[in-house]
């Protein structure tokens, strides 16, 4: 059974338009260092879920496409890079702290779906992203809250 995702990324740093010019649409959301986001990655999240791209720190935010994942969660090789900004002495090849997947693109909305309409959706009222002080970069998003998205989108 498929699940569904809310990715959040900053435009500025990684926007779906990257991901768009990605090769083969593809990449791998790599750098998530919040442990319950990284248990999503690990242990939840399979090939063939859908994604929702999240601008984040962007005006306006929004809901601006979709994905699929393409790779289940697999180590994080970057914290093991001396060096790189994803770097984690505590992880190794052998004992892995940190975790990845990989998705594709599905599709950029031709009209974003922003944070204030989501507010004013029935279907989205108890959706994660919507809560006061949540701040987690992956997040589960319901069926009904996937449809309700697609709607406003179209």
């Amino acid at each position: 059974m498929a699940r569904y995702w809310l990715f959040k990324s900053e435009p500025d740093v990684f926007s779906i338009q990257d991901l768009q010019n990605s090769r083969g649409k593809r990449t791998s959301w790599e750098g998530i260092r919040n442990y319950q986001a990284r248990n999503f990655l690990r242990d939840d999240a399979q090939v063939g879920d859908g994604v929702l791209f999240y601008h984040s720190n962007a005006d306006p935010l929004a809901i601006v496409g979709t994905a699929t994942i393409v790779k289940a969660g697999y180590p994080d090789h970057f914290a093991w890079q001396d060096g790189h900004k994803y770097f984690d002495a505590a992880s190794t090849p052998d004992q892995p702290v940190w975790f990845m997947v990989d998705i594709r693109l599905t599709q950029i909305f031709r009209h974003p779906v922003t944070r204030s309409s989501l507010l004013l959706e029935p279907d989205c009222r108890d959706m994660l992203l919507l809560k006061k002080g949540s701040r987690l970069s992956i997040q589960p998003v319901t069926e009904s809250e996937w449809q309700a998205v697609h709607r406003l989108a179209n």
